[in-house]
């Protein structure tokens, strides 16, 4: 088939020759590459969409292999803090959650608007619980609710102030034994000796001010105590997660295949019938009788389809999601003729760009005492508003009046209450911050406003401005402190407003702040049952997405804590349901 010039753009930087990528198009009788092995259904990508659905077709007695690029299993999963929004499920409904279906479709449906089809955001929502009753009921995974993290628009119409997202529970490594070796490690490592959930790091973040903060520490270091002393290796968060999937496919019988690249799609006719991959460097066949599902993750290091697709200014440094996310499983289900979409968005949060790697801003900017600035010295977002959307605002006003990067502006008495990343309060941050140009110092506004080029009497004013703010308790320019959700990560011993507080107290620090993500959110388009679609909506037999490497059925926006690994693991055992019953 002729080759169009987008289909050369989308092949530059994939590292593919020109011969492998005709080899896997060979009908089987004429291909002369080497046959790795048949199943009813290959698996691209060991993620949370990936294992999902791997481990949903070994229970419906289907064969399955997973294939991974990277030299570790659990992706981008495995790096993060693993909420999972599944709205109405079990875990939430059995702790006393007032969820109901009605709720959480209305609640979607106002999020999401036109970003996604109506018939995919019901399959969300019709088989969310499900999968996570299939998950504890197939795998050593427990889950539990993350009282008090907010829906992250909980003031719309079925949104939850309270929240509905839910994380795993401790899980023992030594469950898996010498695979444990192969887990690709957190992105942020828990400190040695506590056992840490997601839902407790805000309380973290206040341990040095406030009492709940340091009985939530002191329960940390008791449960990390208590299963050192019972021999186990304690994993939470996203280690926990894709630790826990890895046990449930150990358990059924799925081999996963580290260091094993795609390179291709394999089709016979117009059905996609197997991949092409590169073992010990050789391009390989492995063949799938029922199905192909691509769980390989989005393109955030992929340079030139970043630079293709998205807003700049862009970089794959900016980035926490797992290195070998390039836009594999995406270019390959194009250049069949997949329909992309939302290609231009991501997963997206505000990043200081520290020199050992990106650090995703979640409480630092949200606590009080702190404000972003743009390069005039100016606020131009509410500080607590949900990440993605701070990233958008970034975006969308840096042509105007530049904020990429922008400033958050703190002060000493912040610094002495709260933790800042791994920091603890009141200690020096790290020289390499300051030498990288990340972050900047000084004894007054006036001198701090010069060190980062922005004009010194408007940082003045803004500050002065906004110090009138956090004593009236009132942020008349930004709103902030208006949503349930703004209060998520703030301090609760400040008054009127938790979320606003005076900076006041020399010195004052700047951090530079870039546009980050958790991965991209643009791939591959699906229709509610997984299979994914051409540009004229037909199906390409033999083909399934879920996860990053299709388009998000949360479109432009993102409704909670987990919108990404929620419906990545739902579409997951959609895809595979769906294979064993077609």
């Amino acid at each position: 088939m002729p080759e169009s010039l987008s289909r050369r753009q989308v092949l530059r930087g994939s590292g593919l020759a020109v011969a492998t990528t005709l080899l896997g198009r060979f009908p089987a009788g004429a291909s002369s590459l080497p046959v790795l092995g048949e199943y009813d259904v290959v698996v691209v990508g060991s993620g949370a969409s990936g294992m999902t659905a791997a481990l949903t077709a070994a229970k419906r007695g289907l064969s399955c292999v997973v294939v991974e690029k990277a030299p570790t299993f659990g992706g981008s999963a495995a790096r993060s803090g693993a909420g999972i929004w599944i709205p109405n499920n079990p875990v939430v409904l059995a702790a006393g959650v007032p969820d109901t279906y009605a709720k959480a479709t209305q609640y979607l449906a106002a999020v999401v608007g036109n970003g996604s089809t109506p018939e995919r955001q019901k399959a969300f929502l019709d088989n969310g619980p499900a999968m996570i009753s299939f998950v504890l009921n197939n795998s050593p995974l427990r889950f539990r609710f993350m009282d008090g993290y907010s829906d992250y628009y909980p003031e719309l119409p079925g949104g939850m102030p309270n929240g509905r997202s839910i994380e795993p529970d401790m899980f023992d490594g030594n469950l898996l034994g010498a695979e444990l070796a192969h887990l690709n490690p957190s992105y942020l490592a828990v400190p040695a000796g506590l056992v840490v959930f997601s839902s407790e790091y805000k309380w973290l973040n206040l341990a040095a001010v406030n009492a709940k903060g340091v009985a939530v520490a002191a329960g940390c270091l008791a449960r990390g105590t208590s299963a050192t002393s019972a021999g186990q290796k304690p994993l939470t968060m996203g280690q926990a997660l894709a630790a826990g999937l890895r046990a449930g496919l150990m358990g059924a019988n799925v081999p996963v295949w580290l260091n094993t690249p795609l390179s291709d799609l394999h089709v016979e006719g117009d059905r996609v019938t197997g991949v092409v991959v590169t073992s010990n460097g050789v391009p390989s066949l492995v063949r799938a009788r029922r199905g192909v599902v691509i769980g390989s993750g989005g393109f955030e290091h992929n340079a030139d389809m970043r630079v293709q697709y998205q807003r700049q200014p862009i970089t794959t440094y900016w980035t926490v999601g797992a290195k070998e996310n390039t836009g594999d499983g995406i270019q390959a289900g194009h250049r069949l003729g997949a329909a992309l979409n939302l290609m231009e968005d991501s997963w997206w949060g505000p990043a200081i760009p520290l020199p050992d790697e990106p650090y995703f801003c979640l409480a630092e900017r949200t606590l009080p005492g702190s404000i972003l600035v743009n390069q005039a010295g100016q606020r131009f977002v509410n500080e607590a508003a949900p990440y993605s959307d701070v990233v958008h605002v970034m975006y969308d006003k840096n042509p105007g009046a530049p904020d990429i990067p922008a400033w958050l502006i703190t002060d000493q008495n912040y610094r002495n209450r709260y933790l800042f990343r791994d920091v603890l309060p009141a200690l020096p941050l790290p020289d390499a911050w300051y030498q990288s140009g990340s972050v900047a110092n000084a004894w007054s506004i006036e001198d701090l406003a010069a060190k980062i080029g922005v004009p010194p009497a408007t940082l003045r004013t803004t500050v002065n401005r906004f110090n009138g703010f956090a004593f009236s308790g009132v942020d008349a320019d930004q709103n902030r402190g208006r949503s349930a959700y703004d209060h998520y990560y703030t301090d609760p011993a400040v008054f009127p407003n938790s979320c606003l507080a005076p900076l006041w107290e020399a010195p004052f620090y700047a951090f530079k702040i870039v546009p980050g993500d958790l991965g991209t959110k643009g791939g591959l388009v699906t229709d509610a049952r997984a299979r994914v679609l051409r540009e004229d909506g037909s199906v390409i037999p033999g083909l399934w997405a879920a996860g990053n490497a299709s388009a998000a059925v949360m479109g432009h926006s993102y409704a909670g804590a987990g919108s990404t690994i929620g419906p990545a693991m739902t579409f997951g055992y959609v895809a595979a349901n769906d294979i064993a019953t077609t």
